[in-house]
């Protein structure tokens, strides 16, 4: 097995309605490429992952515990484990990059579906 892969040969996941997951998988972590639905939402939940995360096109509104903030390309955020968020999807949708400590383990019962080309890199 290589070291080395490109986004657009890694299976895609359906992780929300509205959200799409490129993931890779290492031991202590999980690296996702994630596409979301313009004007949709990521109702609250939390995990025991931490999550931080950068967006790379789009925008987005995340709710972190009792702290909102709009997001515009080039924005980061850093969730702790078991913190509630949520995220509002602007009119372009948004295209973000995430790293989850430790790796997203419950991820593997997700359906994959075959690769594509993503829409932006």
């Amino acid at each position: 097995m290589s070291a080395f892969d490109d986004v657009n040969s890694l299976p895609r996941q359906q992780i929300w309605e509205s959200v799409l997951s490129r993931a890779v998988q290492g031991e202590n972590a999980t690296l996702a490429y994630l596409e979301l639905d313009a004007d949709s939402d990521v109702p609250e939940h939390s995990h025991a992952n931490e999550q931080i995360g950068m967006l790379l096109h789009g925008s987005v509104t995340f709710t972190i515990g009792e702290e909102s903030q709009a997001v515009e390309p080039g924005g980061t955020w850093c969730i702790p484990p078991d913190v509630p968020h949520s995220v509002l999807v602007g009119p372009d949708g948004a295209v973000i990059v995430e790293v989850f400590a430790p790796a997203r383990a419950d991820w593997a019962a997700i359906k994959e579906l075959p690769p594509e080309r993503v829409q932006r890199l």
